[in-house]
């Protein structure tokens, strides 16, 4: 496992954990926080030991966003041919976008997020939020928009009125609140947050397998831009292409037996070649 300076990570029961660890700073991102996030997720995602991923925050906060400390009211200022704030620090193609990983990413948000702290869990698979935590897309009250996709991907998860409500404002939610819109999956008292996601994924990586997790969520991906008839098709591919993978067998078997399945099945080596 590599040697991080702002994160921390560890692997247990097939489950990575990763903290962002620069509390003193509230887990602001600064350029080396976001560059080692995403390395991380190259190296778990290669890793067929490594069934889910869970990311949450060091100390009392999930993160504070960009690190608007390091430039004052230039934090922002950048060439016209710069990324977004998300995406700075290298061309796309030489890193791993969660949502086209094969590997669920959790957010286990034990505490506010304000600003990139919640644009880029927006665009990871399921959210976890501390229930009296203080959450924002703050962009509107910086002079800013939105970024990291998430003025696609907010209006998928909670409706158009609803995003437009949030986005518009920039006004702060509880995450209370927030589950009720169904941006987070489960809202829970601060300390109970991480162990419920780690929970979840140590489930998830004992129970399923890892090629089928990996399939579907390309689908639902997928789905989101294409017509349902295209979908459907896309998706009856895929189910008769794993019914007749080792994986169905072993499924099926492990019920009938009344035991935990074995998946012979490689997240990294076997995928559907129609996604």
């Amino acid at each position: 496992m590599s040697d991080y300076q702002t994160i921390l990570a560890d692997v247990s029961d097939k489950v990575a954990t990763i903290w962002l660890n620069r509390p003193a700073q509230r887990n602001s991102f600064s350029p080396d926080m976001t560059r080692e996030l995403y390395e991380a997720f190259g190296e778990f995602e290669a890793d067929d030991g490594v069934r889910a991923i869970v990311v949450t925050g060091a100390g009392k906060y999930f993160s504070a966003g960009a690190d608007l400390s390091r430039r004052g009211g230039s934090t922002f200022s950048r060439p016209a041919s710069a990324d977004t704030a998300g995406q700075q620090q290298e061309p796309a193609s030489q890193r791993v976008e969660p949502r086209q990983m094969r590997t669920p990413v959790v957010a286990a948000m034990n505490g506010s997020a304000v600003g990139m702290g919640i644009t880029l869990p927006i665009s990871w698979d399921i959210r976890f939020a501390a229930a009296d935590a203080k959450y924002g897309f703050v962009f509107t009250r910086r002079g800013l928009v939105p970024e990291a996709g998430s003025t696609w991907m907010l209006p998928r998860l909670v409706g158009v009125s609803r995003a437009m409500e949030l986005l518009l404002s920039g006004r702060i939610f509880s995450g209370a609140e927030g589950a009720e819109m169904g941006l987070f999956s489960r809202a829970l008292p601060a300390d109970e947050v991480l162990p419920a996601a780690q929970e979840f994924a140590r489930d998830l990586a004992a129970s399923t397998s890892a090629m089928s997790v990996a399939a579907t969520k390309a689908l639902v991906y997928n789905g989101l831009g294409q017509d349902r008839e295209e979908s459907h098709t896309v998706e009856h591919q895929v189910f008769r292409w794993t019914g007749n993978q080792a994986d169905a067998r072993e499924g099926v078997t492990a019920f009938l037996e009344k035991r935990a399945p074995r998946w012979p099945l490689s997240k990294v080596k076997d995928y559907p070649p129609m996604l």
